[in-house]
């Protein structure tokens, strides 16, 4: 089976379900940001990994796991919307934002309370969580502006905002048990 098809040559793409859409459609624009999330947490593993954080890394598998269902149910319309359902994509379980939240409760009864706006770095394990952070929040960006359009599970917008929040705080847990101080935000004074 050869990688390229030439279908979308003109611009547009096909959806599972069926149909065709401009390569700058919204839904695409959606699943796009996920999966840029998901290739973003490829690198984050790594730098986990190198970091001695292999159970970290570990379970952050599952979550990539969970953005590809949830980009392949991004990249199918529902019913309602003009498509057709696919029994072999699975939904999001909705006990995997449960399991998020118990994930960033474990870790933050790690951490000292945050007191204060922290700045994106540290380690280089928290830099790359902090930067998959920020793609996480433009995915859930995208994912409402389809959901404004179109139907999306609930579930799914749910699931990025508690990810987004679980990457921060697993960046601030990168940072101290590699022994790294947060750098807290310091405004520059009005002038």
């Amino acid at each position: 089976m050869k990688i390229y098809t030439k279908t979308g040559d003109r611009g547009d793409t096909g959806l599972f379900g069926g149909g065709r859409v401009p390569k700058d459609h919204v839904r695409v624009e959606a699943y796009g940001e996920v999966d840029e999330l998901n290739s973003t947490l490829g690198l984050v593993i790594l730098h986990l990994q190198a970091a001695g954080q292999a159970p970290i890394a570990d379970a952050l598998g599952q979550v990539q796991a969970d953005l590809f269902t949830i980009g392949a149910n991004l990249a199918t319309p529902a019913p309602e919307d003009g498509g057709r359902e696919n029994p072999y994509i699975p939904g999001l379980d909705p006990a995997r934002v449960t399991a998020l939240e118990e994930w960033i409760d474990a870790a933050d009864a790690e951490l000292e309370p945050l007191t204060s706006f922290i700045l994106p770095g540290g380690s280089p394990a928290a830099s790359v969580l902090h930067l998959a952070r920020t793609v996480c929040r433009r995915a859930e960006r995208r994912v409402v502006s389809l959901a404004h359009q179109a139907t999306v599970h609930e579930a799914v917008v749910i699931y990025l905002n508690r990810l987004s929040d679980l990457l921060f705080t697993l960046a601030r847990l990168a940072n101290q048990r590699a022994g790294v101080d947060d750098v807290p935000w310091v405004p520059n004074p009005r002038g």
